[in-house]
């Protein structure tokens, strides 16, 4: 049995508005990651067994190894199509928005999806949601928003109506954002709800394959010679890894090329915090990702030098300078704490 996580009062009035409602726009954060993508289309395959007209919306290109998931190809890039988009979320009833905490996380759809007069809710499991949905659905303990998608259409009592594609959608989601479970995955309730899915009929391990092992030569070139420029702090028990625009093209770089970078620099011994900087190929900014091992603060590392957040061991941010100076706020960072990863070195 599952803990009843989300409060009951929000479920039934959101299974009220959707025992109303014919027209439904589902809409996730700007670079839609496994999460976002995951959850956004678990929960468009529920709805449409409800016989409801649904509508993902995501604000620009998500990578090339999620496009296998069953509705992919219905997913609207509002980048190609905003006129289209708009009228859609101006006329939809009720606009799920999900694995994002601020309108500025959707980027240029905010302000189409605020003015929507349609009723509003957030399911996400980041910190610090603002408010501007109608109904707030945040829990930040919960290890991806697809997990909180899948506890809301079980507790509304539609468990039987997850289809094998909606389960593969929601496994998905819930993989990729615990890095395959190897973080924020202790909570022992997480594997019944995988023990739920695989009941509908998925294939975990071909997932598994599907969104890690079909990577193109190029990417696996880029990884190496990432590696190679690899910087290791040992004072710090801290490694950093980098790209540039130049490099991205050296390689042929194409959206998500660079997934799970962040990761590999934990494998070295004695190493519990990674730094990724990698120079965004559409905007004049640098993305930064944070992983960590144990007890280390990712978070709060990224709120106070880059911006961002996140959670204590998957953390992300954005650097508005050059990658030199990206690298020294990263160095003052590494100071700030050293107390903190040294005590866990």
């Amino acid at each position: 049995m599952l803990t009843k996580v989300i409060e009951q009062a929000k479920i039934d009035r959101f299974a009220r508005w959707m025992g109303h409602a014919e027209r439904i726009v589902i809409v996730a954060h700007v670079a839609p990651d496994g999460d976002a993508i995951g959850s956004s289309l678990g929960l468009w395959h529920f709805l449409n067994s409800q016989d409801k007209t649904v509508n993902v919306i995501v604000p620009n290109a998500f990578p090339d190894f999620l496009r296998w998931m069953p509705g992919s190809k219905d997913v609207l890039l509002y980048d190609h199509y905003k006129e289209f988009a708009d009228k859609l979320i101006s006329e939809a009833e009720i606009i799920c928005c999900l694995d994002f905490n601020a309108l500025s996380r959707i980027d240029a759809m905010a302000d189409a999806v605020k003015a929507a007069k349609g009723k509003k809710i957030l399911i996400d499991h980041h910190l610090y949601p603002e408010e501007f949905c109608d109904i707030t659905i945040s829990h930040p303990n919960i290890s991806s928003t697809s997990e909180l998608v899948f506890r809301l259409i079980c507790r509304m009592g539609y468990f039987n109506e997850i289809t094998k594609a909606g389960a593969e959608c929601i496994y998905t989601g819930m993989m990729t954002d615990t890095g395959g479970f190897t973080y924020n995955s202790n909570n022992r309730e997480i594997y019944f709800i995988i023990s739920e899915l695989l009941s509908k009929g998925i294939d975990k391990d071909d997932i598994y394959r599907k969104v890690y092992n079909t990577y193109s030569e190029s990417r696996l070139r880029l990884m190496g010679y990432v590696l190679s420029q690899m910087k290791v702090y040992p004072d710090y028990h801290a490694a950093l890894i980098s790209l540039t625009r130049n490099e991205q093209g050296r390689f042929d770089y194409i959206r998500g090329d660079s997934e799970g970078f962040v990761n590999i620099p934990l494998s070295i011994k004695d190493v519990v915090f990674s730094c990724f900087l990698r120079e965004d190929t559409e905007k004049p900014m640098i993305k930064v990702s944070l992983r960590s091992v144990g007890t280390f603060p990712c978070n709060q590392l990224a709120a106070e030098f880059f911006n961002g957040g996140g959670h204590l061991n998957a953390s992300g941010g954005e650097f508005y300078g050059t990658m030199d100076e990206a690298k020294k706020v990263l160095e003052r960072a590494l100071e700030k704490f050293k107390p903190l990863l040294n005590a866990k070195g």
